[in-house]
Parts: structure tokens; C-alpha cells; sequence
């Protein structure tokens, strides 16, 4: 198995989602940068611009999300986990990606029926559809289980090592 999931495949797809995070994180940026200027010049605002920021961080977070879980730059807390032998370390991580693993099919099962129910409200300053900013959710979720499928698979070959 390649070291990254999905080989180079994978890498393109997720890199993209990194190059494509790091233009959301400009524009909500640009959006807080022009808010307070216009704000601190001319004692006004565009209405709705402070939602951009707010909405476009939801977004944000689930695509750099999922594009560090491909790359294995989530935060980790190993020091006792390296303290054990190759089997528990590979034990560890199957139970821990399982139950992180549980955690985004939960999201991904909430999100039936937040997303359709936000989808009848929209934001008061842009009237935008909530659904859309509810959408981030099953749509990073998912894009964050692809990867945590292939470490649990890596993890379980790990515990269960072919004899030669």
C-alpha cells in the first residue's frame, strides 16, 4: 500500500482541497479586513459582509480538515501510545480511528435532517439558504472518512501481519 491514501490520486484531490481551502481562508480574510476598514473609514459596513467570515469558516475547517487527515498532520498525543510495542500501537490506532470513524457516520446521519431543515431558513444579511452552510458538514465528514477507511485498513494489516 502506497503511503498516502490513494497514491498520487489521492494526493492531487486532497491537495487540491488544501489549495482550495487556503483561497477560502483569503477570502474570509478580505471579507474581515474590508468590514473593519469600511467600518473604521467611513463608520459603515456592506450589510452581510460580517456573515461571509462566519459561514465561510464552517467550510473552512471541514476541507482543512480533511485535507490534513489525508496527509497524517491531525494533532496526536502518542507518547504512551510509542511506549507500547508494534502490536499496540497498531491496536491503538484501530480503535481510535474506529471511534473517529463512528464520530463522522453520527455527523453524517445528523446531517439528514439538519441540512434539509436549514435549507427553509436563510441568513438575514446576505439571504443566503442555511442549508448551504449546513452542507460543510456531510460534505467534510465524508471527505475526512476516506482517508480514516484507508488508515484503519493500514492499522488493521499492521495488527494482523501477513507470516512469511
Amino acid at each position: 500500500m502506497p503511503a498516502r491514501p490513494f497514491g498520487r490520486w489521492g494526493d492531487r484531490v486532497y491537495g487540491g482541497l488544501g489549495l482550495l481551502g487556503g483561497l477560502v481562508l483569503a477570502v474570509l480574510t478580505g471579507a474581515v479586513f474590508l468590514q473593519v476598514a469600511l467600518r473604521y473609514a467611513f463608520r459603515t459596513g456592506f450589510e452581510g459582509l460580517d456573515e461571509v467570515p462566519r459561514y465561510l469558516f464552517v467550510w473552512l475547517v471541514m476541507i482543512g480538515a480533511a485535507a490534513a487527515m489525508h496527509r497524517g498532520e491531525h494533532t496526536m498525543l502518542d507518547y504512551f501510545v510509542n511506549r507500547l510495542g508494534h502490536r499496540g500501537q497498531a491496536l491503538i490506532r484501530v480503535v481510535t480511528t474506529a471511534a473517529g470513524m463512528a464520530l463522522f457516520l453520527a455527523m453524517i446521519k445528523v446531517s439528514f435532517v439538519l441540512v434539509p431543515n436549514a435549507q427553509l431558513q436563510s441568513s438575514p444579511g446576505l439571504g443566503l439558504r442555511l442549508g448551504w452552510v449546513y452542507a460543510a458538514v456531510p460534505v467534510g465528514a465524508v471527505l475526512i472518512l476516506l482517508p480514516m477507511a484507508w488508515n484503519l485498513a493500514v492499522a488493521l494489516r499492521a495488527l494482523w501481519p501477513k507470516r512469511s
